[in-house]
């Protein structure tokens, strides 16, 4: 029997948290009605079965509390947060009560007017703090760094029968990859770049687990949250879903046409509030533009501090010159473009303040969103179902289309993003989320032409392919590289007829992150792109130091050394300097 699991929802939150699977329709071929009929009712039926097991299992997880911490804990979490108790304010949202939270919210009540009361003390006694390791794994100064990588999965592997109860930790079915450091949670985009590593290192036990997993939150929550905390259930991250289906069939999981009605209801959750939207008007995640075309900006639905950066983002909105609510939804909203924080959002780059991410179009969202419509139709298509495969088609086409409109600048040979409030105008600020549509394929040939000469001539580092270009202090700009903008730009150009930048991209990249490992054993979040004497080092700006691990740093690196078996970085080892005696210290190219 199946059990039924509500996993908790936020206020203001999407209400919409289960949605049955489309039906499938009947094949085309008369001839091949019956044996069809019979196959699909057969997937049905494993379908059913895999999420009632599923369901059995999530059922044995220690419950999380139906509340996020700010909604359970209230004035004392609040009071927490304000004192700093902790460094970091992700750190008290990670805690586990011990005993019970309504308990331990009366006894805080009853407690705090008492003389000598320490609050510091009152949170030791009655939360047990979720440790970070100093260092995930220490490295044998022999190994070669796809070695290191290919062990440090099992160490970033999480159980979740090891949740403690009445925490914000959601329950999965299976196990999960984490990125690493203070990030002790599944994370949606993260986990599609992790992906690539796992594949490549033979996990296709972690893949199947991580798969199941995302079926199972769209079938819960509708969508698939920012990550499996309770905190992240009000907001999702770029989507991907669609890629990690592809990358499941490509290595043989299941076939792709399976997740068809996830896919749909992916989709769904994005375009909530787009029916009946006036021209000239947003809902939700939808921006209904001028000329009637419908595009997509970063949303989050609630409008208070996020709680896992509680006093930040109470600070910033205290330096702000409008409401409160409005700071915070920005806040958030960036959060949810994965993108947290860079001047991309900002109206004055170096100050969080001015962030603006709802009234923004952005490229990488829209471009991902035609990735998906695209793989409905195509989907929809295989399964015999024509309605939907021709539906999504023409939504493929006329995001497409809109986006050659109202994205695409011919001053600047890009697709940028677009200030719907500034003067109805396109952003200046330089990005590489300029890739993302080669690497979805919605560029056309001249379109990628362009693209790929902006990318060598302006975003093009020693160390790999730059943020942005803008250096404003902030952890997503200049001088700062990511693995998952490295490969979505390398994949793009490779696909659209520039396999050269993108073999520079690869070879830059894969000797910054060498050259730090054969320094400090490590795999870092984000690295620094420009050349230093003692060589590669780890990137900074943001909320929070630098974290090790590193997830999706280790999958982009490790499907990279396996597409350049000759690359010197398989050489690399832990501590020894025998291939970066020093920084490559390219020059920009």
């Amino acid at each position: 029997m199946a059990h039924t699991v509500l996993l908790p929802l936020p206020p203001g939150a999407p209400q919409r948290l289960r949605a049955s699977p489309a039906p499938l329709s009947r094949p085309v071929d008369a001839g091949a009605v019956t044996v069809v009929r019979g196959m699909r009712e057969t997937a049905h039926e494993q379908e059913r079965r895999e999420t009632e097991r599923n369901a059995e299992r999530v059922a044995r997880v220690a419950p999380a509390d139906p509340l996020s911490p700010a909604d359970r804990y209230g004035e004392l979490f609040a009071a927490v947060q304000e004192a700093r108790v902790f460094p970091d304010s992700k750190t008290f949202v990670d805690c586990a009560p011990v005993g019970d939270p309504d308990a331990i919210l009366a006894a805080w009540r009853r407690e705090r007017a008492q003389d000598g009361f320490d609050l510091a003390r009152f949170v030791q006694a009655h939360f047990r703090e979720e440790r970070i390791p100093a260092s995930h794994y220490v490295s044998d100064p022999d190994q070669p760094l796809v070695a290191h990588i290919d062990a440090l999965w099992d160490v970033l592997t999480r159980e979740p029968r090891a949740h403690p109860p009445h925490s914000s930790l959601l329950p999965l079915p299976n196990r999960y990859v984490v990125p690493g450091g203070r990030f002790g949670e599944m994370y949606y985009w993260d986990s599609y770049f992790t992906m690539l590593g796992l594949a490549e290192s033979g996990r296709r036990d972690l893949l199947r687990c991580m798969a199941d997993n995302f079926a199972w939150l769209i079938d819960t929550c509708g969508h698939i949250p920012n990550g499996n905390r309770s905190y992240y259930l009000s907001r999702s991250q770029p989507p991907v879903f669609s890629l990690m289906v592809e990358l499941f069939e490509a290595h043989d999981l299941c076939r792709a046409v399976s997740y068809l009605p996830r896919l749909k209801r992916e989709y769904a959750f994005w375009m909530e509030g787009a029916d009946g939207l006036e021209r000239d008007a947003v809902r939700a995640h939808c921006v209904r533009l001028p000329d009637g075309a419908l595009l997509n900006r970063y949303w989050d639905s609630r409008d208070i501090p996020r709680e896992e950066a509680w006093l930040e983002d109470v600070t910033t909105a205290r330096g702000a010159t409008r409401p409160a609510a409005e700071v915070y939804r920005d806040l958030r909203a960036a959060a949810a473009s994965g993108w947290d924080f860079s001047s991309r959002w900002c109206d004055d780059p170096g100050d969080l303040c001015t962030t603006h991410t709802t009234r923004i179009v952005p490229v990488d969202l829209n471009a991902f969103l035609y990735k998906l419509e695209a793989q409905i139709a195509e989907l929809a298509h295989v399964d015999g179902d024509d309605r939907t495969a021709r539906d999504f088609g023409r939504r493929a086409h006329a995001r497409h289309e809109a986006m050659r409109r109202w994205l695409w600048d011919d001053g600047t040979g890009a697709f940028l993003d677009f200030d719907l409030w500034r003067g109805q105008r396109r952003r200046d600020a330089l990005c590489a989320a300029i890739a993302v549509p080669l690497f979805v394929g919605l560029a056309d040939a001249t379109e990628a032409e362009r693209i790929a000469a902006v990318l060598r001539a302006q975003l093009l580092e020693s160390g790999g392919l730059a943020t942005s270009g803008r250096a404003s202090g902030q952890q997503w700009d200049r001088p700062n590289g990511w693995a998952p903008l490295q490969w979505m730009a390398i994949t793009g150009l490779r696909r659209s007829g520039h396999p050269g930048l993108a073999a520079e991209i690869a070879a830059r990249w894969l000797d910054t992150v060498g050259s730090l490992y054969e320094r400090e054993c490590k795999l870092v979040e984000k690295y620094v792109l420009e050349p230093t004497p003692e060589g590669a080092v780890g990137g900074g700006g943001g909320e929070y130091p630098l974290q090790d691990g590193f997830g999706w740093t280790n999958g982009v690196t490790r499907r990279l050394l396996h597409e350049e078996p000759g690359n010197r970085n398989h050489r690399a080892r832990a501590g020894r300097n025998d291939v970066h005696q020093r920084h490559p210290g390219r020059t920009r190219g």
